[in-house]
């Protein structure tokens, strides 16, 4: 038996993140609006970047590498766009800003594009993106990581796994919802293999000499991740640099602090947000009974030998999260070693991650 006893409800896990914020010194507004992003996320299946993060996050906050009371501020803005400086601040509450932004300057100007600079880790990009779509319009989310991937001919770390996502709402479908890392695998697969003594299949990482291996004990001090699709992957990934860090004006390549490293240094990620207002294109019930039945028409599809399904991007996440509400989580274990440890760093009882 792993290390969660029983079905954690969203719920109680919720709370207990409240609390542990709380008494890190967080005020109830944003303590709730991180909680939600990261126990949204856990919902749907990703623990890789959910409630498992608050416990690095808030440890940024005890080195002084971020501040908790700290305020995001807009420092540049127009119809269809926006620059926020996070001066260091909670990344969930900075980002969700961000994209409540965008989507409020799309209602008017259809779309709008709003950067940010001297944030940090924020967790699942996918939650971003999502919080257009519930809005009736199409999302987009992007953030900068300190160097983490290699690219074709090199054999160093270059750019990080820069994450994308996206989320279109449909009509009777669930909304369409994608959100990747740039490289192979997020390197919090990576991190969560060598937190528990696991090999990682090949083709994730290389080790110092350029060359594939099967052992995540080495990184990220030697060795890098792969981008995903080789020289796809990697196109993609320095677009993102460019749009975010470049951009925004904040950190990119080697300037770009790893969060979860012991260092001095301020983290310094920058992210970018864009929505798109969809009903300024169409009117949003024919754009939804659109969605509708291209969805259909992928799932549909004839299937190979051996499938018994199609999925949609987010489809998983979807159902997943239905079972979460419904019967709770069972936690892995890399979620719950995290958990305690955050239990232990505030004075709290394991049981309230339960209760």
């Amino acid at each position: 038996m792993g290390l969660c006893e029983r079905p954690v409800q969203p719920q109680s896990l919720r709370a207990f993140c409240v609390k542990a914020m709380k008494l890190a010194g967080m005020n109830d507004e944003d303590a709730g609006i991180t909680a939600d992003v990261l126990v949204t996320t856990d919902t749907w299946g990703v623990f890789t970047h959910g409630s498992k993060q608050l416990r690095g996050l808030l440890q940024n906050f005890r080195d002084r590498r971020m501040d908790i009371r700290a305020r995001a501020e807009v420092v540049g803005e127009g119809p269809g766009w926006g620059l926020i400086d996070g001066h260091h601040s909670m990344p969930m509450v900075t980002s969700v800003g961000a994209m409540e932004m965008a989507i409020g300057k799309a209602r008017n100007s259809g779309t709008a594009f709003i950067t940010v600079r001297n944030s940090g880790h924020f967790g699942g990009a996918g939650y971003y993106a999502h919080l257009a779509a519930v809005q009736d319009m199409l999302g987009l989310s992007f953030t900068n990581v300190d160097p983490g991937v290699s690219v074709p001919g090199a054999r160093v770390p270059l750019l990080g796994t820069n994450p994308i996502a996206y989320a279109v709402p449909a009509g009777e479908e669930p909304p369409i919802m994608l959100d990747i890392a740039t490289s192979v695998v997020a390197a919090s697969k990576i991190y969560a293999a060598r937190e528990v003594g696991k090999p990682i299949p090949e083709g994730w990482i290389i080790d110092k000499d350029g060359l594939p291996t099967t052992d995540p004990a080495g990184y990220p001090a030697v060795g890098a991740l792969m981008p995903m699709a080789g020289h796809k992957g990697y196109g993609i990934a320095l677009l993102i640099e460019i749009v975010t860090g470049v951009l925004a004006g904040g950190a990119f390549g080697p300037e770009v602090v790893s969060w979860m490293m012991d260092s001095a240094t301020s983290v310094n990620q920058s992210h970018a947000f864009l929505a798109v207002n969809i009903s300024k294109f169409l009117p949003i019930q024919q754009f939804k009974e659109r969605m509708d039945n291209l969805i259909r028409f992928i799932r549909n599809a004839p299937k190979a030998q051996g499938a018994d399904r199609i999925y949609l991007p987010g489809e998983m996440e979807w159902e997943a999260r239905e079972r979460a509400l419904r019967e709770g989580m069972i936690l892995p274990d890399h979620v719950m070693v995290r958990l305690k440890g955050l239990a232990e760093d505030y004075g709290l009882a394991n049981e309230e991650i339960y209760n």
